[in-house]
């Protein structure tokens, strides 16, 4: 048999080439009635809540608008035990100074404006005014330093407020704005002005 007569061998198959390169499951398109599958569940967000549940309710404690859950403040004379505190202890200066008169020199220390430049400050006068106001002389307090007593009695207001919510089980808060800030600056500012001049000699200490 020659060479003419051996017949071709078979030719070799190979899988037809693609001609769609996207990637496979992006190729099939999706069936019409076909609903999308739900993502899965956050890991943490489930573990956030499962510590959540998992912890057990605070004794007495209180629900917050926002839902911040604050745990109680505990018994009223606990509550009460800083306010008598302060009021102890402005009581027993007040007291001390009500005792030892300040016009005796050698118990107090001098203010330095006045002792260098002779002039008052708005605070000179204050130890005079008060050792007056214990011994309820309210007009030689006034005449010593208005804005001290004007001080006492707004320590008074304020410190009610505070034992007051204080037993009520809440927070005390006291928020002076810049307006407030001003004010009281500009009112004690003037006060130093008018009692430096000779028209506010009535305002010497």
């Amino acid at each position: 048999m020659t060479a003419a007569d051996r017949p071709a061998p078979p030719a070799a198959s190979f899988p037809a080439a693609r001609t769609d390169l996207r990637p496979a499951a992006q190729a099939q398109p999706s069936p019409p009635n076909a609903r999308a599958q739900p993502s899965p569940p956050d890991a943490w967000a489930q573990l956030s809540v499962s510590a959540a549940q998992a912890q057990p309710p605070v004794p007495g404690a209180r629900l917050w608008p926002g839902g911040a859950v604050v745990a109680s403040p505990g018994p009223r004379w606990r509550r009460l035990a800083t306010p008598a505190g302060v009021l102890a202890a402005v009581a027993g200066a007040f007291a001390y100074v009500g005792v030892v008169d300040p016009d005796h020199p050698g118990h107090y220390p001098v203010c330095p404006l006045y002792r260098f430049t002779g002039l008052y400050c708005p605070g000179c006068g204050g130890l005079r005014s008060a050792h007056a106001f214990v011994h309820g002389d309210l007009t030689a307090a006034l005449h010593d330093n208005a804005p001290a007593v004007a001080g006492y009695f707004l320590f008074a207001v304020l410190w009610v407020v505070w034992a007051a919510r204080a037993w009520r089980g809440r927070p005390a808060r006291l928020e002076l704005g810049n307006a407030q800030m001003w004010v009281i600056g500009t009112l004690l500012l003037a006060f130093t002005v008018v009692r430096n001049l000779p028209f506010g000699a009535w305002l010497h200490p």
